[in-house]
């Protein structure tokens, strides 16, 4: 049962160009016994392809929920989340914009676009583990995520 007391696997996308957020983010859900598969990419060019399935990427799995920073290189992330959100194979897949910004704009933006959440990253690893306890309680506890294609 995917979404309910017992989390089978779930399949999630971090697009996070910092080496540091990513050792970070998947050290605290391997804390947090988050059962899943994370695959990480670290540029919006990059986090298209997987999710179109192109070039290196033919065989990725759908993710079920994508994790996105913003500022990344080549593609920016709201591009990205634009690209999601208006592509009717992927706009299902729930992102969390999880992103140092704490600006308006990119808060309003980014809702603007279709993210299913705002996250600011927090500094500290404490307040890190919360956020990840949050994001595993609500996306991948208590949420009926949509099926795969």
């Amino acid at each position: 049962m995917k979404n309910g007391n017992h989390v089978n696997s779930i399949e999630i996308l971090l697009v996070e160009d910092n080496p540091a957020d990513v050792r970070l983010t998947i050290e605290t859900l391997k804390q947090e016994k988050i059962c899943n598969n994370v695959q990480v990419v670290s540029d919006g060019e990059e986090a298209l392809n997987f999710l179109h399935r192109r070039g290196k990427y033919s065989n990725a799995v759908r993710p079920d929920l994508i994790l996105l920073d913003l500022n990344l290189p080549r593609i920016d992330g709201r591009e990205v989340l634009k690209e999601i959100k208006e592509s009717d194979k992927l706009k299902m897949i729930p992102v969390v914009v999880l992103t140092v910004s704490k600006a308006e704009e990119d808060i309003i933006k980014s809702y603007n676009l279709h993210a299913n959440c705002f996250i600011t990253k927090p500094i500290d690893l404490l307040q890190f583990a919360r956020v990840a306890r949050a994001i595993q309680d609500f996306w991948l506890t208590i949420v009926k995520l949509p099926p795969k294609e």
